[in-house]
């Protein structure tokens, strides 16, 4: 009898042991997109009191996991990964309102920017083009901060004990991370090979994405923790019970970003182990726009096993204690308060560069200064790896920023071809040089050659930040448009041109911005216009041309904010100019053989410009199940106020007045009723995709000049005032635009009121950019 009552009370041991003292280990793979199936996995487990004692992840698994062991539910994962803002931290998109606009040269057409770095051996460095990162970095280190700070470094003391895998590539070693930053941790595990960069360790290490050497880390939840029971969620088998016949292109690109992942080992999760396979073969590796999708075939795989799952893992865990509890771990983090900023990897002369990036509020520095000094400092394209940690000092009282900016480009080359059905074709190359010591120093040069334009810009510029970032640039500029040139793409000269416009400048330009979203310009300088042209449409090749020339100096200040999502044909982000300037010159005007009895002259000019403009665009549904959706709306106001007066004649009027050139292929025709010294223009925009990343876009306008110039009626070759106020005049577009590599291809259909050319169709392949002429 007292040994049946010794069984019975070993049994029962036994049983409360399991119950009571029974620890479950959760083991998420990587798959790229496809891990945002363990959130739902996550939910569920939550939802039915499933304890999660444990998790180890490789991957997008140790991002969830990491996440989760940070302190963050379930439904606050999904609801970050929900956000439209998740797309742009993983296809490395810039965020809106974050274009800093301090370094920055006006939008060129280059399509391919690339980077070289040349150290004193004269050896040279390509920078690889991969995913920018620089959103996701900042991201991931400010939102696991807190986590890392309450758990002093040590993975075993975050809400939940936590362990990432990464691999270092060269020895083909398995690195088990389970202490320092977290934010590295996660970081490491998913810089895959060709996609993210790697992450330069502080013991001088690159670690690249787990899944290179273990994308199912049962082994190291079971060396590490030892948990009684496993769970492991695998997303990364690309095998299918078939050969996805049909499906086999879309698959094979993200296919082949996991050929080297070993494949998961669906037994080693043990024999009282529980393993969890989504159904996830119309999936692929970069698929992250379809996040709900794949939660919800996370939650549907996690339920089938829930039978297993509950009869397997008998101990629950109390949900609102575990809500207590994930409260009182958030609530130990310290208070968001920066004392000291950090840089490593550059030498001490240029360390202090990178710390003037970021403004002081008070004795310590904000979030917001960090946040705005970070990207003032990522968006300066001499850096072309910045990375961001975060860590909390004990002795000073508040968290540390440290910067590491190993590497830099100092030589970039640019190159652009612009293909279209008019004269304008063109190639743009272009050439710069850094140098950074206690201030950045840089030199540019660029050219356009082709048959309606060529242009050329040089430029050295100084640039100082800190609390006031200023930059100072001397800049020489030429353009020359040949209006009614024709031929093909650097072909020979047409006959006769009957409008030429060539203007050449030298001028320096003081730049400030309070702000990475705007800037203010000031520049003086000197200019020489020479427009030479026909007075009438009809010539023969032995005319000869009028020339006008205005020669003289100019100041303006400009305001510029912008935060456009392209170049050409943006669909979201805001630009908004206000500027003002001044001009005092001379005009030496010599009649050609169209221009009768007009006499040659010479007089001084002097006027002022006043100049606005601002375009923005409201977007909708930009994502949905299938992919990008674009749908927007925009508009565009712009005006001009000139007190610029009568030149030589009509023509000369007119050539050197303010035009308004709403679409891309404005600047390349002169139409009289688009010029004039004053007026007043508005215009809608409408974008919405029609397949893929082919969008619709129409466009409309009006404008009325104020003032305009019109033909005298004694001696039509001179210029006299119009009316007040003209009619209005109407400008529309409509036509196809697709995003390309080397540029945005296009197809429109265009309407201008003017007789010489109502209606027209004009296509291209590249960007339809021109430099600025001297009194823009």
């Amino acid at each position: 009898m007292k040994k049946q009552f010794c069984l019975l009370v070993a049994l029962l041991l036994s049983l409360l042991n399991s119950v009571y003292a029974q620890k479950v280990g959760l083991v998420l793979s990587g798959g790229g997109a496809k891990g945002l199936a363990h959130v739902g996995v996550l939910r569920v487990l939550e939802q039915n009191r499933i304890p999660i004692d444990y998790i180890v992840g490789t991957s997008m698994g140790a991002i969830v996991g990491g996440m989760y062991a940070a302190g963050y539910s379930p439904d606050e994962i999904e609801e970050i990964v929900l956000k439209p803002e998740f797309q742009n931290w993983v296809n490395g998109s810039p965020v809106e309102g974050k274009v800093y606009n301090y370094y920055d040269i006006d939008p060129t057409p280059a399509a391919l920017h690339l980077r070289l770095a040349i150290d004193s051996t004269l050896k040279t460095r390509v920078t690889p083009k991969l995913v920018n990162d620089v959103t996701l970095n900042y991201v991931l280190a400010t939102m696991l901060a807190p986590a890392g700070a309450i758990a002093n470094y040590n993975f075993d003391n975050l809400l939940v004990p936590y362990r990432s895998v990464a691999s270092e590539v060269f020895t083909r070693e398995k690195v088990v991370q389970k202490s320092g930053s977290l934010s590295d941790a996660v970081r490491n595990s998913m810089a895959f090979p060709l996609a993210f960069r790697p992450i330069r360790q502080e013991d001088g290490r690159y670690l690249f994405d787990g899944a290179v050497v273990d994308n199912f880390p049962t082994d190291v939840m079971r060396n590490e923790f030892k948990p009684d029971i496993m769970i492991g969620v695998n997303v990364g088998d690309v095998a299918f019970n078939k050969y996805p016949k049909g499906k086999d292109d879309k698959l094979l690109a993200s296919t082949l970003i996991f050929l080297g992942s070993n494949v998961a080992d669906t037994t080693s999760v043990g024999p009282n182990g529980i393993y969890i396979q989504p159904n996830l073969n119309d999936i692929t590796a970069a698929d992250f726009n379809r996040v709900k999708q794949l939660i919800q075939y996370g939650t549907q795989a996690a339920e089938r096993k829930l039978p297993l799952l509950l009869e397997r893992i008998q101990r629950r865990e109390d949900t609102v204690a575990l809500q207590a509890r994930r409260r009182a771990f958030q609530e130990q983090a310290p208070r968001p308060v920066f004392k000291r900023i950090d840089v490593q990897g550059l030498p001490q002369r240029q360390q202090g560069f990178v710390r003037r990036f970021f403004q002081k509020t008070g004795s310590s520095y904000s979030p917001s200064d960090i946040e705005e000094g970070y990207y003032r400092l990522v968006n300066n394209d001499f850096f072309n790896n910045v990375y961001p940690r975060i860590n909390y000092n004990n002795q000073l009282k508040g968290y540390v920023l440290n910067v590491d900016a190993r590497q830099n480009s100092n030589l970039t080359t640019d190159l652009g071809v612009l293909l279209s059905t008019r004269s304008m074709s063109n190639i743009y190359l272009g050439l710069g040089y850094r140098y950074l010591n206690k201030y950045l120093y840089s030199v540019r040069a660029d050219a356009t050659i082709g048959r309606f334009y060529n242009g050329a810009r040089g430029s050295f510029r100084i640039s100082i930040p800190g609390n006031t970032p200023i930059y100072f640039e001397p800049t020489i500029t030429f353009n020359n448009f040949n209006y009614q040139d024709t031929g093909g793409l650097l072909g020979a000269s047409a006959q006769n041109t009957q409008l030429q416009q060539r203007d050449l400048k030298t001028y320096l330009q003081v730049g400030i911005s309070p702000n990475y979203r705007s800037r203010y310009v000031l520049s003086v300088g000197a200019f020489t216009n020479r427009d030479r042209f026909a007075n009438t449409s009809d010539i023969n090749t032995s005319a000869t041309l009028d020339q006008d020339r205005l020669q003289g100096a100019t100041g303006a200040i400009r305001f510029e904010r912008n935060s456009l999502n392209r170049r050409q044909y943006a669909v979201s982000g805001r630009r908004v100019e206000f500027g003002f300037r001044g001009v005092a010159a001379r005009e030496k005007y010599a009649p050609g053989s169209t221009a009768d009895s007009l006499q040659g002259l010479s007089r001084n000019h002097q006027w002022v410009k006043l100049g606005i403009y601002n375009e923005q665009y409201f977007t909708f549904n930009k994502t949905d199940s299938v992919g990008s959706r674009v749908h927007a709306w925009g508009y565009l106001v712009e005006s001009q106020i000139s007190t610029q007066g009568r030149f030589a004649n009509y023509r000369a009027s007119l050539t050197m007045a303010p035009a308004f050139l709403p679409l891309p292929d404005s600047r390349t025709i002169f139409l009289d009723r688009y010029r004039g010294t004053a007026y007043a223009a508005a215009g809608l925009r409408y974008i919405k995709a029609i397949v893929g990343s082919l969008e619709w876009r129409t466009e409309g306008y009006v404008h009325v000049l104020v003032r305009p110039w019109e033909r005298q009626e004694v001696n039509p070759l001179l210029a006299q005032r119009g009316p007040a106020i003209s009619r209005p005049y109407f400008t529309a577009m409509t036509g196809f635009v697709y995003q390309t590599p080397v540029g945005p291809a296009s197809l429109q259909f265009i309407h201008y009121d003017a007789p010489t050319r109502q209606f027209s169709v004009f296509a291209h392949i590249g960007f339809v950019l021109f430099r600025e002429r001297s009194l823009d």
